[in-house]
């Protein structure tokens, strides 16, 4: 049988490199403190699954560098010349709020610096026919479509091919991000050939709900509080069908996912009910425009926790969370 020592420290393994360098280092007294917060008897059950799932959604530096050098030399993206393809690049940089771009092009700089012995400076000086775009995750694809909706207005050439590369996309993001890109493009008389480049994407779409890789309960729990949160929503709430893990499984079992899903959003209606500084749109599975429960996602990367994934990770004061977050 599995110690709670043992599954503390799968759980540390996984997440190491956390905001390495700007908070204390993740260690099992950590996420000890952190899963006491949860009812005696689901503690060690949610650090056994946590060690599965974040084997698998958790990105560290070294398997975001991997992706991007891949990224580098990939035949598909550079059509088999890639130290040719690079020099007709542009590389934009249109974000002006929160630094998760300027990381990932940090990365990819050296990519290229460690295979090429170029950077990113020398792309695209000669009117180039490819625009790239990396940033680390779309979620519900908001910045990604506000910079490069703002870049088709202002800058992008007539006719253009825009490679869009990021570590993973939820797929209700992705279409529509890619929809609103389309119609921008049209509204500004150009052409824009839109092309993603992620490690997988995340299925979060309300129609495929039953094989969805985000937290979806299947009922609400039979808690209080939880109920009445719900209620409140004003909305028939919408479960998915038991019996499914994701199709990119992320989950261990249909048991392991809805003890995440029920524990996580009791504890999170708790969150809300004394965090003073969360808004309307921070529901306990994480922020959502809509009338949900919460977005769900459990992707987190070695920089930052997004505040899409449930509150019970990121959120403080007075709640201790895993994931000490930072904000633009």
């Amino acid at each position: 049988m599995t110690t709670r020592k043992e599954l503390l420290e799968r759980v540390v393994e996984q997440i190491a490199d956390y905001r390495e360098g700007e908070i204390a280092s993740m260690g099992t007294a950590h996420v000890d403190k952190w899963v006491r917060q949860f009812a005696g008897a689901s503690q060690e059950p949610i650090l056994a699954e946590l060690g599965h799932v974040f084997s698998k959604t958790y990105f560290t530096r070294k398997t975001v560098a991997d992706f991007l050098s891949e990224i580098a030399v990939s035949k598909e993206l550079t059509g088999g010349d890639p130290k040719e393809f690079w020099k007709n690049v542009k590389v934009l940089q249109l974000q002006t709020a929160g630094n998760s771009q300027r990381d990932m092009l940090s990365i990819f700089d050296k990519a290229l610096q460690n295979t090429f012995g170029s950077k990113i400076a020398d792309c695209g000086g000669n009117a180039p026919d490819t625009f790239l775009y990396i940033d680390d995750v779309l979620f519900s694809g908001g910045r990604i479509r506000h910079d490069v909706v703002k870049w088709i207005k202002e800058a992008a050439p007539q006719q253009a091919k825009l490679a869009i590369v990021t570590i993973a996309n939820h797929l209700l993001g992705e279409w529509r991000t890619g929809k609103d890109i389309a119609e921008a493009a049209k509204e500004a008389g150009k052409s824009i050939n839109v092309t993603w480049w992620r490690v997988f994407q995340i299925e979060d779409r309300k129609a495929y709900m039953t094989n969805s890789d985000v937290l979806r309960p299947t009922m609400t729990p039979a808690d209080p509080a939880t109920a009445a949160y719900v209620q409140g929503l004003n909305l028939e709430p919408v479960f998915r069908r038991p019996g499914q893990v994701g199709g990119l499984r992320f989950f261990s079992s249909e048991n392991g996912r809805a003890l995440l899903e029920q524990q996580f959003l009791v504890s999170g209606v708790g969150v809300r009910a004394t965090c003073p500084y969360l808004n309307v749109y921070m529901r306990p599975l994480g922020n959502s425009m809509m009338g949900t429960t919460g977005f769900g996602s459990m992707i987190v990367t070695y920089r930052n926790c997004p505040n899409n994934a449930p509150l019970v990770l990121w959120a403080g004061n007075p709640w201790y969370p895993l994931f000490p977050r930072k904000t633009n």
